[in-house]
């Protein structure tokens, strides 16, 4: 079953918009890590149902401006339109070749799967993979699997005693996403492994917690 693996948020200072955030709402943010790659770097706050929020930002915008990872393509257009806050999230799966090949049977365009790693401030590395499902003009949310070494901190104090359980997100073709993520919808909200899935006709997401 998917899950809901992370909220990305938009900022130009991530250091800076996760303390307002972590002060405003009594939430622990911690340091990411930077994507040598992509130009990007990101704060980090984690909650109690194995997901998390983070706030992703541009060291590099050389690198970043010529990256192929849909998601950073995505950040720096929001930059150039001035738009910061959540502009996406991802769904966990430990199941991703089954996606791809739903994808391909629904002749979904898709691009990936996509590598990623980091290195914690601890040195050890964190790897994944990206699937970037394409429909339209939907900004549609990606799929993550990861490798190895799960993506949590590396003390559970630092994990917040507080849930993510709805997103809410504006999508408009409800019935063509219900099938390129395999969900059931029922008024408007899918049951994922940690969370739900609301669609609403409001174009940014919401979050609601605790």
């Amino acid at each position: 079953m998917l899950a809901i693996d992370h909220i990305v948020i938009a900022a130009r200072d991530p250091e800076q918009a996760a303390k307002d955030f972590g002060n405003e709402h009594g939430v622990t943010i911690i340091k990411g890590g930077k994507h040598d790659n992509w130009g990007t770097y990101n704060y980090l706050a984690y909650f109690r149902n194995d997901c998390y929020i983070e706030w992703l930002g541009i060291y590099n915008e050389v690198i970043a401006a010529q990256s192929d990872n849909p998601l950073v393509q995505l950040l720096v257009r929001r930059f150039e339109e001035g738009i910061e806050g959540v502009i996406q999230y991802a769904l966990r799966t430990e199941q991703m070749n089954d996606f791809i090949e739903n994808l391909q049977s629904l002749s979904v365009p898709f691009t990936g799967p996509v590598p990623g790693s980091r290195e914690r401030p601890d040195g050890s590395l964190l790897e994944w993979r990206m699937l970037f499902p394409e429909y339209g003009n939907d900004v549609l949310p990606f799929l993550i699997e990861w490798g190895k070494e799960k993506n949590t901190p590396q003390s559970d104090s630092l994990i917040n005693n507080k849930a993510i359980h709805l997103i809410s997100t504006n999508i408009k073709d409800p019935s063509n996403f219900a099938s390129i993520y395999q969900l059931s919808f029922s008024n408007d909200t899918a049951h994922l492994a940690n969370a739900d899935l609301q669609l609403s006709n409001g174009l940014n997401f919401s979050i609601s917690y605790g």
